[in-house]
């Protein structure tokens, strides 16, 4: 339970958790992984997200059951998940099991495999929430490289995907990879991340083709359309589901001179700028807060519009959803002064802020990648582990 109080206020933000009665986390299922792992030194990857439903945290359960547990891995916002997005978290100790962390998301490029020299076992459990950017799949797919290369074990105890639902968006064009594109997939992929490590391995998509000794624990009572709850914030800014479901829209606000409400107790269910003239009479000003410690326009009253009542039924149907983006560049009438060369990184391809300049309709631009998409689910069906 050494995770608990520092959950807490996690919790109560996520509260009530809901979930499925027949639902059983691949973390749950000590049955399955931990006679694999008893005798072996294991890195665990993992943060504040990785905890079972009777509140105890992995490590916490690996520690309890007797396994080696030599060191610990942290993706981006660290490994208590308190981190601002994109700010470079240093290596230390953990204060309450002494084990080393070493954090992948220090400013390196990826992990080295000489980390895994006292390791036999790499275990991933961390809460994705299915999205291109979103970067705790690309720290997976660095030490699976780094595994493959030290030849070691890598096992991914798979947990739900919020926006599993649907597949969205274009392919990324590999010449924008970058820290938010690291793979050949659309931006809302569907998967879980123990399918997506399939379709890596399977793919070929590791470092000069490589494959890693690959073990997958599947949830149980889990399905492509199940509605599935997270229990904790996956990271500082996301903090509710309908933040989440939003995410594959107003994330693209990263990369235009707007505000998508970081500093507000809102982030990614808003947008405006002080320059935003629309319809809209809604008002906001970015502050200072810890997971947003220097938001975009700072102390600048931003007008533009609250998403806060949209029904999640209605904005998981959508998809991702550019009209908010086109909303925002004509009523505030930058010109290219909106888009920064972000934007092209997390669209994944160069022609969409053409498009939106050019005057296109979201649902044009939609149509664009519709090829993407259907390309995207023929390719992954063979590495699916749940039913749609």
């Amino acid at each position: 339970m050494r995770f608990l109080l520092l959950l807490i206020p996690l919790l109560m933000a996520f509260a009530p958790i809901a979930r499925a009665d027949a639902l059983v986390l691949g973390a749950e299922r000590t049955d399955v992984y931990m006679p694999q792992l008893e005798g072996r030194r294991v890195a665990l990857l993992s943060n504040h997200t990785g905890i079972l439903p009777d509140g105890r945290h992995t490590l916490d359960v690996m520690l309890e059951g007797g396994i080696k547990v030599v060191k610990l891995f942290s993706p981006e916002h660290g490994f208590r998940g308190h981190a601002d997005a994109g700010e470079k978290v240093a290596s230390s100790v953990d204060s309450l099991t002494g084990l080393p962390i070493v954090s992948l998301y220090d400013g390196s490029k990826s992990a080295r495999h000489d980390v895994l020299d006292d390791v036999d076992v790499v275990v991933c459990d961390i809460q994705d929430v299915g999205l291109r950017y979103y970067t705790y799949y690309a720290t997976m797919l660095d030490l699976m490289n780094a595994a493959a290369a030290a030849g070691k074990a890598f096992m991914v105890l798979d947990r739900p995907n919020p926006n599993g639902m649907y597949v969205d968006g274009p392919i990324l064009d590999m010449s924008l990879r970058s820290g938010v594109g690291r793979l050949p997939i659309p931006i809302v992929h569907g998967m879980t991340l123990g399918e997506l490590a399939q379709m890596i391995n399977g793919m070929g998509w590791l470092t000069d083709g490589r494959t890693v000794d690959l073990t997958v624990v599947p949830c149980l009572g889990y399905t492509h359309s199940t509605r599935y709850t997270l229990p904790v914030p996956p990271s500082p800014n996301l903090r509710t589901m309908g933040a989440i479901y939003l995410y594959p829209s107003t994330c693209f606000f990263e990369g235009t001179a707007a505000s998508l409400g970081r500093g507000t107790d809102s982030p990614f269910e808003m947008y405006g700028h002080p320059a935003y003239r629309g319809a809209s009479t809604f008002t906001f000003t970015p502050r200072s807060m810890p997971g947003a410690k220097n938001p975009p326009l700072l102390g600048k009253k931003c007008r533009g519009v609250d998403l806060r009542g949209k029904r999640p039924d209605d904005v998981i149907a959508a998809g991702i959803d550019l009209s908010y983006i086109i909303d925002a560049y004509k009523h505030t009438h930058l010109g290219k002064r909106f888009f920064t060369n972000f934007f092209d990184l997390l669209m994944g391809r160069r022609d969409v802020r053409l498009m939106i300049m050019d005057g296109c309709t979201a649902d044009e631009i939609k149509a664009s990648w519709k090829d993407d998409v259907d390309d995207f689910r023929r390719r992954r069906a063979p590495y699916l582990i749940y039913p749609e």
